[in-house]
C-alpha cells in the first residue's frame, strides 16, 4: 500500500521528536528561523532515556537563549502527550507569566491541525491554560514555584527555572525554593519510584537547586557549558556522539565566542554560573573579587618577577600548567599576564623562555616538583640567553594552607590587575572560587609568588612559608616604600 506524503509527515511526527520540535518551533518561535545544533540531540538523547525509564531524575544546565525551554517544557510535553495522552504532567517555573507562557505554547502546538492530524486519539476535555486535560486522563498543571498543587499527581515533573536571576543572591529565597521542592513538590509524584523529575535551568549559585540536588546524588546532569573548558564526547540520540573541543561556543550561531567573551569580561561571575554552569561564590573561602586592584598602564619601573606551577599530564581532566608575571614595584604585585595551558614539556619549555626574554624577568619562581624539577634542572644546566636562573621552591604545607596564608596580602590590595585583558575573568573566578572551584593552579601559582617578594631571602628557599606573621615588620612597610629592593 502507497503512504502519501501527509501520512509519511504524521508518522515522523510522532516517531521522531526532532522533526516535532521543527514543527513547534514554527508555530511558537516568534517568527524566528530554526537553527539547528547538536545540543538539540544531546537534550533529545536524555530525555529519551526519561521517556524509556533509563532514567527518572534529569538535569539540563545550560546558557540562556539555547531553546532548553521550548525544547522539553513546551514541545516535548505536548509531543508526549500525543503518544500518551493519559500521561499526566506538572510544570513548574519561577513565576506565574512564565509559567502561563510556556503552558499556552503547549496548548498552542496541541491546538494546530498537524498536531491533530499526527495525534488524532488525543482530545482535551478542558482547555484551561494553566491546567488542560485530556479525555484520557492526562494532562498538563502549570504552577509557579510555591504555588499550590495539593490533590495533584503527575507521572513526570518539569521544573523550568525555578529562580529568578536577581533572586540568586537572597539565601531566603533560595532556601523557599528547596523547601517548596522537598516539601510540596516531590510527593507529587504518582509513584515515587517510577515517576519522573526533570530540571531544566541556568545556574544562578552554587548553592541553587540544582546544586542542592547534585550534592544529594542519584541526578543525571547534561552540562553545556557556553564555551567548552575542555574536550568531551556528548551522546546524541540515535547512538551518535559529539566530540567537543576546548574553547569552541555551544551554537555559535545564536551566540558567537567574541559575544561571550564579551560577556565574560562584563560580568565573570555572572558568565561563570549562567553560562558556564561553574557558579562560583561572590564572597570566596578566602579572596573577594573587590580586593584585586586595576590599572590601565604598569608601572615602568621595578622588579619582574615569574613564578610557575607547571602540571605533569596534559589530558583533558588533568591540572593545567600556570605561568604568572608580575611587575613587583612600591610594595604591589602588578600582574602582567597568565599562562595557563596543558602542554607537553618540550613546548611549556618554549613558553616559559619566550615568556622570560618578553617581559625581561629577573626573578623566576618554579615549584621544585614533578615537571618543574625537570625544568629547573634543564634551565641550570643550559639556560638559553635572556632566561634567568631559576629559583626551586618547595612547598611543605597544602595548597589551601598556602593560600590562606597570602589571602590577606590580596585582601590588602596587592594584586593589581589590567582593567582588561582576555584571561582576568578565570583568574579572578579561580581565585575567588578557591578552594571550591574545578582548578586551583593559578591560586597556587599565585600564593607561590607572594610567598616569597623579592625583598625575601631566597639562598634557603625551603618548606617555610613567608606568612603574614613571620614578616610584620617588613610587611609594615609595603605601603610607604618608595623604590625597589633589588634596584630595577
Amino acid at each position: 500500500m502507497l503512504i502519501d506524503e501527509g501520512q509519511a509527515r504524521d508518522a515522523l511526527l510522532r516517531q521522531e521528536f526532532s522533526v516535532f520540535l521543527r514543527f513547534a518551533f514554527a508555530e511558537v518561535g516568534g517568527g524566528r528561523d530554526y537553527l539547528h545544533n547538536w545540543h538539540i540531540d544531546a537534550i533529545e538523547h536524555q530525555l529519551d532515556r526519561i521517556r524509556l525509564g533509563l532514567n527518572r531524575r534529569l538535569i539540563v544546565a545550560m546558557a540562556p537563549r539555547h531553546l532548553k525551554s521550548v525544547t522539553v517544557s513546551t514541545a516535548w510535553v505536548a509531543w508526549m502527550l500525543g503518544r500518551d495522552p493519559s500521561l499526566r504532567f506538572i510544570c513548574a517555573s519561577y513565576g506565574y507569566d512564565l509559567a502561563e507562557k510556556h503552558a499556552r505554547d503547549c496548548l498552542r502546538i496541541m491546538s494546530t491541525d498537524w498536531y491533530q492530524r499526527a495525534f488524532p486519539h488525543v482530545r482535551l476535555s478542558r482547555r484551561t491554560v494553566l491546567d488542560f486535560e485530556t479525555t484520557a486522563g492526562g494532562g498538563r498543571l502549570s504552577t509557579s514555584v510555591g504555588g499550590v498543587i495539593t490533590g495533584r499527581g503527575a507521572n513526570i515533573i518539569v521544573i523550568d527555572d525555578p529562580m529568578k536571576a536577581d533572586d540568586a543572591l537572597s539565601e531566603a529565597r533560595r532556601e523557599e525554593v528547596r523547601e517548596w521542592y522537598f516539601t510540596s513538590l516531590v510527593s507529587r509524584l504518582d509513584d515515587q519510584a517510577k515517576s519522573s523529575i526533570i530540571v531544566v535551568m541556568q545556574r544562578l549559585h552554587e548553592a541553587d537547586l540544582a546544586g542542592e540536588l547534585l550534592r544529594k546524588g542519584n541526578w543525571e546532569e547534561l552540562r553545556l557549558s557556553a564555551i567548552a573548558t575542555t574536550d568531551e564526547l556528548i551522546p546524541l540520540i540515535r547512538g551518535r556522539f559529539h566530540q567537543r573541543r576546548t574553547g569552541f561556543p555551544l551554537h555559535p550561531a545564536r551566540l558567537s565566542l567574541a559575544t561571550l567573551k564579551e560577556k565574560q569580561a562584563e560580568e565573570p561571575y555572572v558568565f561563570a554560573a549562567q553560562y558556564q554552569q561553574e557558579p562560583v561564590s561572590r564572597v570566596g573561602a578566602f579572596v573577594q573579587a573587590q580586593w584585586f586592584g586595576t590599572y590601565d598602564e604598569p608601572p615602568r619601573s621595578g622588579t619582574v618577577v615569574q613564578s610557575w606551577d607547571t602540571a605533569v599530564k596534559t589530558t583533558v581532566r588533568s591540572d593545567w600548567s600556570v605561568g604568572i608575571t608580575a611587575r613587583y614595584h612600591q610594595g604591589r604585585f602588578y600582574i602582567l599576564d597568565v599562562f595557563r595551558k596543558r602542554v607537553e614539556f618540550a613546548e611549556l619549555m618554549r613558553f616559559l623562555c619566550t615568556a622570560c626574554r618578553e617581559h625581561a624577568v629577573t626573578r623566576l619562581l618554579i615549584e621544585d616538583r614533578s615537571s618543574g624539577q625537570q625544568l629547573i634542572q634543564q634551565l641550570r644546566e643550559d639556560a638559553p640567553i635572556g632566561v634567568t636562573l631559576p629559583i626551586p621552591v618547595q612547598p611543605s604545607a597544602d595548597k589551601m594552607t598556602r593560600f590562606e596564608a597570602q589571602a590577606s596580602r590580596i585582601q590588602a590590595g596587592m594584586v593589581v590587575l589590567p582593567r582588561s585583558a582576555p584571561w582576568v575573568a578565570d583568574f579572578v573566578a579561580e581565585l575567588v572560587g578557591f578552594p571550591n572551584a574545578r582548578h586551583d593552579d593559578q591560586a597556587d601559582a599565585l600564593a607561590q609568588m607572594l610567598a616569597h617578594p623579592p625583598w625575601a631571602p631566597m639562598s634557603n628557599v625551603g618548606p617555610e612559608l613567608v606568612t603574614l606573621d613571620d614578616e610584620s615588620e617588613q610587611l609594615n612597610g609595603w605601603d610607604d616604600f618608595d623604590g625597589d629592593p633589588w634596584g630595577a
